[in-house]
């Protein structure tokens, strides 16, 4: 679990740079393709949905292109050819890596990310290398200064609402849940109006690989680099650090 603390606050700093660039734009606006493809237009019945748009508004993506991405999903606009994807690989030390990649160009984004793991110590790896070794859970992530409870009575908040653990990490707060359980925790913190940086599904490692020093500073780079790529939507890894 610390492993995937640490690396998902460097993620959580990193957006805010992504955001400034604008490359964030693109992810978000294939999110919502993709979320309308899969399950219509209507975030109201469409938890995916609703959370790639609210996503949307915190990139403060415009509201043009927000409506015109949920119709292209729907096929109003014509057919998406875009796909979901999911690769995994090993980075230095044995890390294990698991991307979930949304393209609408399976041969180039394949060629793109083993390019990426050979030129940063790592492989690409085949379907199911690694896997195994994570749990999907739902996160919600709520920012310290914005959180109205203290810690005990949040923590207390969460387990009734059906959640499982509540960590604190830093500047925040991160409630997991199973996956079953997310939009049913995630819509009992919004009626009781608990401010929600993040909501999402993610995958928790059951293990950590701890590195050090040069292979530290390689699966860093290895992350940082399959992040910046624009058919990348998350990555997870099971690497940890102590520095």
């Amino acid at each position: 679990m610390a492993g995937h603390s640490k690396w998902a606050n460097i993620k959580r700093k990193k957006a805010k740079v992504d955001a400034q660039r604008g490359k964030v734009f693109t992810r978000v606006t294939k999110e919502i393709i993709l979320a309308a493809k899969l399950g219509g237009g209507d975030p109201a019945g469409n938890m995916r949905l609703k959370t790639a748009l609210e996503k949307a508004k915190e990139a403060n993506l415009p509201k043009d292109k927000i409506e015109r991405a949920i119709l292209k999903g729907t096929g109003q606009l014509g057919s998406s050819n875009l796909e979901q994807i999911v690769y995994e690989g090993y980075g230095p030390g044995g890390v294990a890596v698991l991307l979930n990649i949304t393209t609408d160009n399976r041969n180039r984004t394949v060629g793109d990310i083993r390019h990426i793991f050979s030129k940063n110590d790592g492989n690409l790896g085949e379907s199911g290398c690694v896997s195994w070794m994570f749990d999907r859970k739902g996160l919600l992530v709520i920012e310290k200064e914005n959180a109205y409870l203290d810690e005990d009575d949040l923590m207390m908040t969460a387990l009734e609402a059906g959640a499982e653990d509540m960590k604190v990490e830093d500047d925040v707060y991160e409630i997991y849940t199973a996956f079953d359980d997310f939009t049913e925790v995630y819509t009992s913190l919004e009626e009781k109006n608990i401010p929600l940086a993040e909501a999402e599904i993610t995958m928790i490692p059951q293990t950590t690989v701890n590195l050090d020093g040069n292979e530290a500073e390689k699966m860093i780079n290895l992350l940082e680099k399959l992040e910046e790529h624009d058919d990348v939507d998350d990555v997870y890894s099971n690497f940890e650090t102590n520095e």
